[in-house]
């Protein structure tokens, strides 16, 4: 069985360190990708959330803030869509059981909320590699 990632021709990938200052090359990529591919602004924000949501994620929960591990930012543009993927180089996670982040046991809790809203702003969201890596999938014509 294949990964998300195996096979995919990126039409642009970065690494970087885990180092949180670097989640300002990932908002670049993402203006960047917005404008060379027309994304409607109804979009953008979501797009933007999401994005850092994950490469958060990726950097303090994947790599623990190791800046000796590096995270994969990758996007592919086709058909109207675009897809972003994200990998750090931790262990992962499991998805598929994490805490409701509305619950209201959970509702003050200060960490717990970027897979929700990965889930909640992207057409599509899956993760492979036990959780080290995500896809999100996103619309670029107007809703």
């Amino acid at each position: 069985m294949g990964t998300l990632t195996e096979g995919v021709e990126f039409t642009e990938r970065i690494d970087f360190p885990s180092r949180v200052e670097n989640i300002s090359l990932v908002e670049k990529l993402i203006d960047d990708v917005c404008t060379r591919h027309n994304v409607h602004e109804s979009h953008y924000g979501n797009i933007l959330i999401a994005l850092t949501e994950a490469v958060n994620n990726a950097i303090h929960h994947g790599n623990r803030q190791d800046p000796t591990k590096q995270v994969e930012v990758g996007y592919r543009y086709h058909n109207g869509k675009v897809t972003f993927w994200v990998k750090d180089q931790g262990p992962g996670f499991d998805h598929d059981h994490l805490p409701d982040p509305t619950d209201p046991q959970n509702i003050e809790k200060p960490h717990g909320r970027g897979v929700f809203l990965m889930r909640a702003l992207a057409d599509m969201v899956a993760f492979d590699d036990h959780g080290s890596t995500v896809a999100m999938t996103f619309s670029t014509q107007p809703v």
